[in-house]
């Protein structure tokens, strides 16, 4: 189950990126429409690190944001799922990967 988001923005984040990793684990786990430990482990910390996000609904995507809030491990996971995922999802869902490939031309919020 995916937590509530204040704005439309974080939603369409969120599910996104359950979309991806639920392809990644799909595709490379073989597990159906189930998720393997690993990967539900992976979306409750995804989703949790999107919750607690600083930039909110002005967050740009993961890979051109300045404050990277995931582990090292476990930025190396999701970063390996987006990398698989990422491109199928035109197939799947064309609108979340245009609309997850526009808001990767936001311009990162200034920390500090």
């Amino acid at each position: 189950m995916q937590p509530s988001y204040a704005s439309k923005r974080l939603q369409r984040e969120a599910r996104t990126v359950a979309l991806m990793i639920r392809r990644f684990c799909r595709d490379r786990h073989g597990t159906g429409k189930l998720l393997c430990n690993d990967c539900q482990a992976l979306l409750a910390y995804t989703h949790n690190r999107l919750h607690h996000c600083p930039f909110q609904e002005h967050k740009p995507t993961c890979g051109r944001c300045t404050v990277h809030c995931h582990a090292p491990g476990r930025r190396q996971k999701i970063q390996e799922v987006m990398r698989y995922a990422g491109p199928r999802m035109l197939m799947s869902h064309p609108f979340l990967a245009i609309a997850h490939l526009l808001d990767g031309l936001r311009k990162p919020p200034r920390t500090g």
